[in-house]
């Protein structure tokens, strides 16, 4: 972990450099407060500080305020020293923001113990962090292809045609079914099923645009939104996905099977008011349009869409 020291008594300074390095952690020195405060404004700063209270320029009170302005930025655990013992100082410092304190002159092992305590709760907030992510990750994808879930892909839609009706840009939108799935879980089970999904919606994945967004819409059933295509983008992006899935086989642990998409599309006018259940509904008409004219094929929405 690195620590930033800051101190402008060069004496001091280099004790804690010392101590500090003898620790086990990485130093980062600084003479003086707005030394100190640029290296803490940095976007892969510190996480700890050890800051000097008086220093010229920008004291350690100064810093700890300017720091704790920046509520978004990632947590930086403060310990001040300081000459300053009397109870009020000691409040002055912590309401500005610093986490400890520690009074010159200080204990060596006293200071050691604190720094540890302050690297422990980095610690424990960063693993707080990776677990909101996680939790995160999980109510907005679904488990088994790791693709956007069905609520996140419908809320992905209806911001997209927000910003769409905003900027006067076109929305296309792909409803994807794979054909004849049902046989692939009655021949192989389910088990088999799932690596067939996982294989598909990693094919769609790689074949979308990078600002496309993809989700499992139920079963074996996506959703594709493609913010500024028109029909004729849209339905240029369908059939690149058309041809990802059933040019090449897909590999499930009993041998290599072809599968293949039938894909209805639809594009909302940004002229024109269509919500997101008209898109859907004009998409999934274009789907049932290419179920029955044979699937493995591409249709247009006939009303309602650019």
């Amino acid at each position: 972990m690195r620590i930033l020291v800051a101190d402008d008594d060069a004496a001091n300074r280099r004790l804690l450099e010392v101590l500090v390095a003898k620790w086990g952690y990485e130093v980062v020195a600084a003479r003086h407060g707005a030394e100190a405060w640029a290296a803490l404004d940095e976007p892969d700063a510190p996480r700890l500080a050890v800051l000097d209270w008086m220093m010229p320029g920008m004291d350690g009170v100064e810093i700890c305020r300017e720091i704790r302005k920046q509520e978004r930025r990632p947590y930086t655990y403060i310990l001040l020293l300081t000459t300053k013992a009397q109870k009020q100082d000691i409040v002055e410092g912590l309401e500005a923001g610093a986490d400890d304190y520690l009074v010159k002159p200080f204990e060596a092992d006293e200071l050691k113990a604190r720094l540890r305590a302050g690297k422990r709760i980095i610690e424990l907030q960063e693993q707080l962090i990776a677990s909101q992510e996680a939790l995160r990750f999980q109510a907005t994808h679904d488990s088994l292809t790791g693709i956007s879930n069905r609520a996140a892909i419908l809320e992905t839609l209806r911001t997209e045609l927000a910003r769409g009706r905003r900027e006067g840009m076109a929305v296309g939108v792909i409803l994807a079914d794979l054909d004849h799935f049902k046989q692939i879980n009655d021949t192989y089970g389910h088990p088999s099923g799932d690596a067939a999904l996982r294989e598909v919606a990693r094919r769609m994945r790689q074949a979308v645009r990078p600002y496309d967004a993809i989700g499992r819409y139920g079963g074996e059933e996506f959703l594709i939104v493609a913010p500024g295509c028109d029909a004729k983008g849209a339905l240029s992006q369908a059939e690149r996905l058309r041809k990802a899935v059933g040019e090449c086989e897909v590999a499930i642990p009993e041998g290599p099977v072809r599968l293949t998409l039938s894909l209805g599309v639809a594009a909302a006018d940004p002229a024109y008011p269509e919500g997101p259940d008209d898109l859907l509904r004009a998409a999934d008409a274009a789907l049932y349009e290419a179920k029955r004219g044979g699937r493995d094929r591409v249709e247009l929405a006939a009303c309602g869409v650019s």
